[in-house]
């Protein structure tokens, strides 16, 4: 038919999807519930010299390690981004987005705060999510409640939240998590508008 024509093949750039904010505000269950939902997602995994709480595992959670082997991974150049969070160091493996990436696999990840804006800078494209409780209290609350750490530790970690507050401005999307199934739902939404962004669409 006249005007019809073979629709020209196409190939989406993949998402980088980071998820940040201050501890306690439900970030770490609600990408491993998306997770659970987009089980072809890839998971950045980030490296830290923290102990593990009770139930995580090694490799899974995070890649814990000494800080005599993070100043080696540091000196390797194996990290996108580093940076120091209550004591611990973080960092967030380079080979293992870009690998990902370049098969064309969407890949989450969730640094803290300041870690979030180095990955903006890394990849322009990405794709910023805030995540925070609905109050102060509440996210004092869910701190205490995880009984894992002291009083003078959760205290620093209010602290810290106050300064990552400051930080919404600069990205892209916030969800308040005050429903777990709705700042999930809310999540998977903007992972799923993200696939489907012209400017991520280009022809092959």
């Amino acid at each position: 038919m006249k005007g019809l024509s073979t629709p020209a093949l196409i190939r989406r750039e993949p998402v980088v999807l980071v998820v940040s904010g201050p501890s306690g505000s439900g970030k770490d269950s609600l990408v491993s519930a998306l997770r659970r939902l987009e089980p072809d997602l890839a998971y950045s995994t980030s490296v830290t010299t923290r102990a593990p709480r009770p139930g995580e595992l090694d490799g899974v959670h995070y890649h814990f390690v000494t800080h005599e082997r993070f100043r080696q991974l540091t000196a390797e150049d194996a990290f996108i981004e580093t940076r120091e969070y209550a004591g611990n160091l973080y960092g967030t493996p380079k080979k293992f987005v870009d690998d990902s990436l370049r098969s064309s696999i969407d890949v989450v990840m969730k640094p803290e705060v300041h870690g979030a804006m180095a990955m903006k800078r890394a990849y322009r494209r990405a794709a910023l999510v805030f995540v925070t409780a609905p109050t102060p209290d509440v996210l004092a609350q869910r701190l205490m409640e995880r009984s894992t750490e002291s009083g003078d530790a959760i205290a620093r970690r209010l602290e810290i939240a106050q300064d990552e507050m400051q930080w919404i401005g600069s990205f892209d999307y916030l969800i308040v998590n005050e429903t777990f199934e709705f700042a999930l739902q809310q999540l998977h939404t903007i992972l799923m508008a993200e696939r489907l962004r012209t400017t991520r669409v280009h022809e092959m």
